[in-house]
C-alpha cells in the first residue's frame, strides 16, 4: 500500500519488453533505503516488486497485464519516473490510500499556469471518470492528487509548485499518457450499489448498474430509507 506521496524521480536504465512481458531497470538512490528483494516500489503508480538492488538501481519483473493497463509500453530509456516505497506502518499518511494498481490511463488534454498553481486537464474513459469526484482523490502517475473539476469527459486537478518540482509533472506536455487509480473507496462502495446478489441471489445482478434514479442526490429524493434497505445498510 502507497500514499501517492513520491520520494524521489528516478530514471529508467534498462526496459527489456518480450512481447507485452519482461524486465526493468530503474536508477535512483533515495528509494533504496531499507529495501530489500521482494519489496514493493511504486514506480509512476504501478506497484512492482524488486527483484534485484543494486547500489544505485533495482530491478523488477513486468507482466503482461501491467504493460496493457499502464503507460510502460511507451516509456522509453532514461524517461524519469516517480518512485514511492510502500507506505511504513509508522509513518504520516499524507496522501490517499493507494494500491499500486493501475485501473487505465489517460491523457493530458491541457496545461494551463494560475498564479502559482498549474492545471492539468486529464481525458480518461469512462470506466475511470464513473469513480472520480469533485474534490476526491486519485493518483496521477503515482501522484495523489485533489480533483478540481469532472464532467463526462475530462477531470482536472490543480498542483501546487512543491508537487510539479519533485515529481515527473515538470516534464509532462499535452497528449502525453497518463497512469490513474481510482480512489478504492469510490470502486468498493459503487460494487456495493451495483449489486442485491447477496441479498437476492441473483448471479446476474452483481454486473448490472444501479439506475440512474436512485443515484440522485439526497435533496433529489435519491437517498431514502428504501434505497438504504435495498442496498443492505
Amino acid at each position: 500500500m502507497f500514499t501517492g506521496i513520491v520520494e524521489e524521480k528516478g530514471t529508467i536504465r534498462e526496459l527489456r519488453l518480450n512481447g507485452s512481458s519482461g524486465k526493468i531497470r530503474i536508477a535512483c538512490r533515495k528509494v533504496l533505503e531499507d529495501t530489500k528483494k521482494g519489496d514493493s516500489i511504486a514506480v509512476n503508480g504501478i506497484c512492482l516488486t524488486v527483484t534485484e538492488l543494486y547500489e544505485d538501481a533495482f530491478t523488477a519483473d513486468v507482466m503482461a497485464e501491467t504493460v496493457r493497463r499502464s503507460s510502460l509500453s511507451e516509456a522509453g530509456l532514461n524517461d524519469p519516473v516517480n518512485l514511492e516505497r510502500a507506505m511504513a506502518m509508522n509513518g504520516r499518511f499524507g496522501g490517499h490510500i493507494v494500491s499500486g494498481h493501475i485501473d487505465g490511463t489517460g491523457h493530458i488534454r491541457e496545461i494551463k499556469k494560475e498564479e502559482n498553481a498549474v492545471w492539468f486537464t486529464i481525458e480518461a474513459p469512462q470506466r475511470i471518470l464513473r469513480y472520480v469526484i469533485e474534490k476526491g482523490s486519485i493518483a496521477i502517475d503515482g501522484i495523489s492528487l485533489t480533483v478540481a473539476y469532472v464532467d463526462k469527459h475530462v477531470f482536472k486537478v490543480s498542483v501546487i509548485p512543491h508537487t510539479i518540482r519533485e515529481t515527473t509533472l515538470a516534464a509532462k506536455k499535452p497528449g502525453d499518457k497518463v497512469n490513474l487509480e481510482n480512489d478504492v473507496l469510490a470502486k468498493y462502495v459503487a460494487k456495493f450499489l451495483r449489486t442485491e446478489r447477496s441479498f437476492t441471489g441473483s448471479e446476474d445482478s452483481a454486473d448490472q448498474d444501479i439506475e440512474p434514479s436512485v443515484m440522485k442526490s439526497p435533496d433529489e429524493g435519491g437517498i431514502t430509507m428504501e434505497f438504504l434497505e435495498r442496498y443492505g445498510f
